[in-house]
């Protein structure tokens, strides 16, 4: 199952630093490329509540293989597709079937372990779900650059057949296909429409907007999906006084804690995403790296990431409760750290890699608790709720962070004038400025939203 969490995760960004090499062999425009990059984003966020009631309805072993299977087939079909109206569709298809496939992880880790073993899975889910962003670029840049049998872009999608293939093997051995044992719970139609037209109103604009330079329907869109999270707020309140079945049950809200997770990963994956994406901006538009230098530019802050995610339960029990809020104070120090190292337009020396290290540390410290806190109390019967709530904040903050982060540092790039090494160094310091003043708010955040 984190295997096929992995590869799903790798592919919101694996496509990043292909993207040239798409936009010259298929002639692509740039709003082709923009809809190949966000296509499988805006699918994917969109139908992650409805791939978690999928599988509380009817399994949730079989679902995350129909989600495997569709996924992999759209992968091959990526990966052979001759223009670039065909990789979109495809794209679409891609994020669909990682919508159904992805939330099935959570719900199948809550039901299947209790206590220790739980917290274990817990924590290897995060890890996993937090390196396969920069993972991501590391591998694109690799694929791209190694220009496989001359075969370009193309293995960034066909490398996900293989792996696919193996997994949907042994998952048919392993992972159970019995019901999930609620099918008495209703699909709550409305709710599922008015959430997953807010998602669409609010996430097409965030990955649209900025390439669009934000015209007047991306605004309107924005205000409309802010009305209509209101009233699905509202409806499902009212379904469940009514004695309904709502698709995101209202106690899973009310879960002591929750309230203040749900803020702080928002606030980690804006600052993942947003400071992968400006960091790529600068990288290779002002420094001019490769494909495979700006790839390999995230492999410290990933495998950073992946040991603390993976070991961060291990240390002292004593400090265990300060190390979310101690993460974010280190990832606000080092995103800084970073943008100073890179100020004077030069490749930075060492002390960037030691940013590196603590941007990766921090943001494992700040997001590997919070997630694996939020959900080791969490009951069996509200696993798919709170598994589809998660995973689309998740999304929803890398996405936030990309548009805002993104947009900041292309203002400020243009009105600094000519694009060079030294101006981009600038626009990315105001950016990494910005990304620690957003970490600093979630090391303070428990002070405000904790609940009494």
């Amino acid at each position: 199952m984190l295997a096929a969490q992995f590869m799903a995760l790798l592919d919101v960004f694996i496509v990043n630093v292909a993207a040239p090499t798409i936009g010259s062999d298929l002639h692509a425009s740039g709003a082709d490329l923009q809809l190949v990059i966000a296509g499988y984003t805006i699918t994917y966020s969109v139908l992650l509540i409805t791939g978690a009631r999928l599988g509380d309805r009817l399994g949730h072993g079989r679902v995350h293989l129909v989600g495997l299977a569709l996924f992999t087939a759209a992968s091959l079909a990526c990966g052979l597709a001759q223009g670039a109206t065909e990789l979109i569709v495809f794209r679409l298809v891609q994020g669909a079937g990682s919508a159904v496939m992805i939330p099935q992880v959570l719900s199948l880790i809550q039901r299947t372990f209790t206590g220790e073993s739980r917290m274990r899975a817990l924590g290897v889910y995060s890890a996993v779900i937090a390196v396969g962003a920069a993972a991501g670029q590391v591998l694109g840049g690799v694929l791209v650059s190694a220009d496989l049998f001359g075969t370009g872009w193309r293995p960034v999608f066909l490398v996900n057949v293989p792996v696919g293939a193996v997994l949907l093997a042994v998952g048919r051995r392993v992972l159970p296909r019995d019901g999930a044992g609620e099918k008495t719970r209703g699909f709550d139609l409305i709710g599922l429409v008015l959430l997953g037209t807010a998602v669409s109103l609010l996430t097409v604009p965030l990955v649209l907007g900025q390439e669009e330079d934000w015209p007047l329907w991306s605004w309107l869109s924005l205000a409309a999906a802010v009305v209509l999270f209101v009233l699905f707020c509202g409806f499902e309140s009212r379904l469940a006084r009514r004695g309904g079945d709502p698709l995101i049950a209202p106690r899973v809200l009310r879960h002591p804690g929750m309230g203040l997770a749900v803020f702080r990963i928002m606030a980690v994956m804006a600052v993942n995403g947003g400071f992968l994406f400006v960091l790529t901006l600068h990288v290779q538009g002002g420094l001019g790296y490769s494909a495979l230098h700006a790839g390999l530019t995230f492999a410290p802050t990933a495998v950073v990431f992946g040991l603390v995610g993976l070991t961060w339960r291990s240390w002292p029990a004593s400090g265990q409760r300060a190390l979310t809020p101690a993460g974010f104070a280190l990832t606000a120090a080092a995103v800084a750290g970073v943008g100073l190292a890179l100020r004077g337009g030069d490749e930075g020396g060492a002390w960037l890699y030691v940013a590196y290290a603590g941007v990766g540390t921090g943001l494992a410290l700040a997001f590997s608790p919070t997630l694996t806190r939020a959900l080791a109390t969490v009951r069996p019967e509200d696993a798919a709720d709170a598994s589809g709530l998660l995973a689309t904040v998740t999304q929803l903050g890398q996405l936030i962070g990309v548009a805002a982060f993104g947009t900041l540092f292309l203002n400020r790039l243009e009105s600094l004038g000519v694009p060079e090494a030294y101006t981009s160094a600038k626009a990315l310091l105001a950016c990494m400025f910005a990304l620690a003043a957003t970490a600093a708010t979630g090391a303070v955040s428990g002070l405000v939203l904790r609940r009494r």
